[in-house]
């Protein structure tokens, strides 16, 4: 660990210069704060989920309803976090939508200037969808719902993500994931 200002941070866990907006796969695993068992219980290798469970199934589900170049996969919601795969797959641009449109580049005196309407480089739409703002959007949906239930839900402030690079990790994960609840009184989460 560093410091920061005299006191100790918390190192970033992800690739440096890797492209978490850009095209790929990713292994997302969020935990509940303290590891709290607040999505339901298992029994017999099978979950069973509580309603804040089918809440954050739920919402995991309606993640393509708001960031429509996100494919999901295999998912699960275990008593105390979730496993899921997150696919961002956004057309190549052909400079036909909208931003592009009205989105300018100028070139003075050796200086690029680039503009995306009235709010320059400040338009929220010029800026893509990560994987940490897709997270942000559902971590936020799940408590602001699970909370009208269960006052007392948190997640933890971050969550852990891997970069799939090929078919044979993309398998093993979509794997380990469905077979997760089988594996729950083994599980490193399990606490």
């Amino acid at each position: 660990m560093t410091l920061y200002k005299n006191k100790y941070r918390i190192e970033s866990a992800r690739k440096p210069g890797w492209d978490y907006a850009g095209n790929g796969a990713y292994f997302i695993t969020i935990c509940t704060q303290n590891r709290q068992h607040f999505f339901g219980n298992i029994q017999n290798g099978i979950m069973n989920l509580s309603i804040a469970g089918e809440i954050a199934q739920k919402l995991w589900w309606k993640i393509p309803d708001r960031f429509p170049h996100v494919q999901l996969n295999a998912f699960i919601v275990m008593p105390n976090h979730i496993h899921g795969i997150l696919i961002i797959d956004r057309l190549p641009d052909n400079g036909r939508d909208a931003i592009n449109r009205v989105s300018t580049t100028t070139t003075t005196n050796h200086n690029t200037h680039h503009s995306g309407g009235v709010t320059a480089n400040h338009n929220p739409m010029l800026s893509d969808d990560s994987i940490s703002k897709i997270i942000r959007w559902y971590k936020g949906r799940c408590k602001f719902e699970i909370c009208k239930t269960l006052p007392e839900f948190a997640w933890q402030p971050r969550f852990h993500d891997h970069i799939i690079r090929d078919p044979a990790a993309f398998d093993r994960i979509r794997q380990y994931i469905q077979t997760n609840p089988k594996r729950w009184k083994t599980d490193k989460l399990n606490r």
